[in-house]
């Protein structure tokens, strides 16, 4: 819940809609459209957190997808904002990482 999300700043006034799985969250997008916010965690699944990754895709593999989606549909916000507020170091840093530059040189 984002009411368990000490460790960062995130809107609270946001109405968030959470997902717990790449499958889930591409879905979302597919049905309701690109988000202007998202919040994203590396380690979506009960697995993830023992850093065994051969369940299902991670929150890094969801930012790769949204990329690709929006190069097909150019549909992200022109104020589309993100933060990143898993725990797991490298797989927080390789999402904001992989945003900042998709934003910085989209469109170029």
């Amino acid at each position: 819940m984002p009411s368990d999300v000490t460790w960062i700043c995130i809107d609270r006034d946001v109405q968030w809609s959470i997902v717990r799985s790449y499958d889930e969250a591409v879905d979302w997008v597919l049905k309701v459209g690109f988000p202007e916010v998202i919040s994203f965690d590396h380690d979506l699944g009960e697995l993830h957190y023992d850093s065994d990754y051969t369940d299902e895709k991670t929150g890094y593999d969801f930012a790769k997808w949204l990329i690709e989606y929006d190069m097909d549909t150019n549909t992200m916000p022109p104020d589309f904002k993100f933060t990143v507020h898993s725990k797991n170091p490298i797989g927080a840093t390789n999402i904001q990482k992989l945003l900042d530059n998709y934003i910085l040189h989209k469109g170029k």
